[in-house]
């Protein structure tokens, strides 16, 4: 962890050198970083690839993030690979903090998306990417004792997500829609299937209204697996995010993540940095 951290404050420190940063794209377009290490919203992963890279440069980008809900914290960090705007390449590590059994769950997370057709703003119809996150829990001993059947595992999607210019009261309107197919449990930290069934075919969406070129409000949703039988409850985020320049993006949001592990009623607020070379 203390790894990667160094490596995101190397690569947030570059982004000070606007002559090597990639422009190709639309302020915001890229849209922030998800907790899973895609591009895309906090907890949802969008269409658009991460980072300013067009069709004939590449992107390098980093984030940190830190979810802090009534029971719990998950610290993320990672960092992202545009590739001429069609491939993303991307890497996550999470730890999740469980103060109640004093003990601390590490998960890693190598991500890829392919862009499929189209471009959110350009292009008539919704642009469209392939997605998967192959994960993996540093100590399954957690995931093994509430009765996950693996502790890893691989997530596929199809995300589309489309940028309109001026369509509500002159402002600017985004949507995407996610398909995943999954069978983790809280992300993987939990394992990965159980008692209550494995994989099934979860909806993600996310809708947001720029209010200026920098600043944008939205909504997420995301639906979850209840393998363990212990009430897991899909998810649901009202985040900010404001995207100053082509070098850093910052967003806050309040979360309700429901159940986790038994415990309800997990509230709370989240931030996350991204930073663009």
């Amino acid at each position: 962890m203390k790894r990667i951290k160094c490596l995101l404050a190397g690569l947030l420190l570059t982004t000070s050198f606007s002559s090597l940063a990639s422009n190709g794209k639309l302020l915001a377009t890229p849209g922030v970083s998800q907790i899973e290490g895609s591009g895309g919203g906090g907890i949802v992963p969008w269409a658009q690839l991460a980072g300013y890279a067009s069709e004939d440069e590449f992107s390098v980008n980093g984030f940190c993030s830190r979810a802090d809900v009534t029971d719990y914290t998950l610290d993320v960090c990672g960092a992202q690979l545009n590739l001429f705007n069609r491939i993303e390449l991307s890497y996550a590590q999470q730890r999740f903090d469980v103060p109640a059994l004093d003990t601390e769950i590490e998960q890693s997370i190598t991500g890829a998306k392919i862009r499929l057709y189209g471009d959110i703003v350009y292009s008539d119809w919704p642009q469209l990417s392939l997605g998967l996150q192959h994960k993996s829990l540093d100590d399954g001993a957690v995931a093994t004792l509430v009765g996950a059947q693996d502790t890893s595992g691989t997530d596929y999607y199809l995300a589309a997500s489309k940028l309109h210019l001026g369509a509500i009261a002159g402002y600017n309107w985004f949507w995407n829609v996610t398909t995943r197919y999954s069978e983790a449990n809280q992300l993987g930290l939990l394992g990965y299937g159980g008692s209550n069934g494995s994989g099934k075919v979860l909806f993600e969406g996310s809708t947001a209204l720029f209010f200026s070129r920098e600043v944008a409000v939205g909504i997420e949703y995301r639906q979850k697996n209840n393998n363990l039988n212990l009430g897991e409850q899909d998810w649901k985020d009202l985040f900010v995010a404001w995207m100053p320049n082509k070098h850093v993006s910052v967003t806050a949001a309040y979360l309700d993540l429901g159940s986790i592990a038994g415990a309800d009623d997990q509230t709370g607020w989240y931030l996350s940095v991204t930073g663009y070379w």
